[in-house]
């Protein structure tokens, strides 16, 4: 990590190509750079790098790079050292409140000793048919989600899907409320289908989670979508 990009050395040093550099660069203290500091997790192929947001003076950002699938990942959390598993059996990091926590075990944020849910989620980018040419009209839904590993009785994600008029608008206001212009629908273990009503130019897909006991992850779902005009 350098002081506008990320750089790697394979017998020479050269720029990594980061999908996420204007979002970390953007939002950096560089009053702040001794204390950025990196770690690896190799049992999930990255290399982890731990920063301070530009209005933070203590380390409460982090960013991923994944060198297996070649991509990028980012949150928020608060670290102080970290090492790798190596002859332990998690990854360890030492945090601001002076304990030192396992990474990739249980579900839940434990750092107090106290769980509490972890929220997350991922979004789409911006999606269309016929390259915008025409209206998106949505009616149905079907996820592709798996729950294992959830200590959670009942765990469940929420799915969101947001319309626009058009690249970089704001959402769609209802002009009827058979149409909406977003969705959100509560996905749980046995949830095989979803019907909706939502139109827009370009849409975005949200799925989250903020239950305790809640892990999940996400296949392919499909949504059905047909053209619907042109304004």
């Amino acid at each position: 990590m350098g002081v506008d990009k990320f750089y790697l050395y394979d017998g020479r040093v050269q720029t990594l190509t980061c999908d996420l550099r204007r979002h970390i660069f953007g939002d950096i203290n560089i009053n702040q750079y001794e204390q950025v500091f990196a770690g690896t997790n190799e049992g999930f192929n990255e290399v982890w790098w731990f920063y301070c947001s530009a209005s933070s003076s203590t380390i409460d950002r982090y960013v991923v790079y994944n060198y297996l699938e070649k991509i990028w990942y980012y949150g928020s959390m608060g670290r102080t050292a970290w090492i790798d598993s190596g002859l332990r059996e998690y990854p360890q990091a030492a945090t601001y409140s002076y304990n030192l926590v396992n990474h990739e075990f249980g579900v839940d944020d434990n750092v107090s000793g106290v769980p509490v849910p972890i929220e997350a989620y991922i979004e789409s980018a911006e999606f269309d048919i016929e390259d915008g040419e025409h209206f998106g009209f949505v009616w149905r839904m079907l996820p592709d989600l798996t729950f294992q590993g959830s200590t959670a009785a009942t765990p469940q994600v929420t799915m969101t899907l947001y319309g626009m008029n058009g690249s970089g608008s704001g959402l769609n206001q209802e002009a009827a409320k058979a149409v909406a212009r977003t969705s959100t629908a509560t996905i749980e273990q046995f949830t095989n289908i979803i019907y909706t009503r939502v139109r827009g130019r370009q849409m975005i897909m949200k799925i989250g989670s903020s239950g305790l006991g809640t892990t999940w992850q996400l296949g392919a779902p499909r949504i059905d979508i047909r053209p619907d005009g042109r304004r």
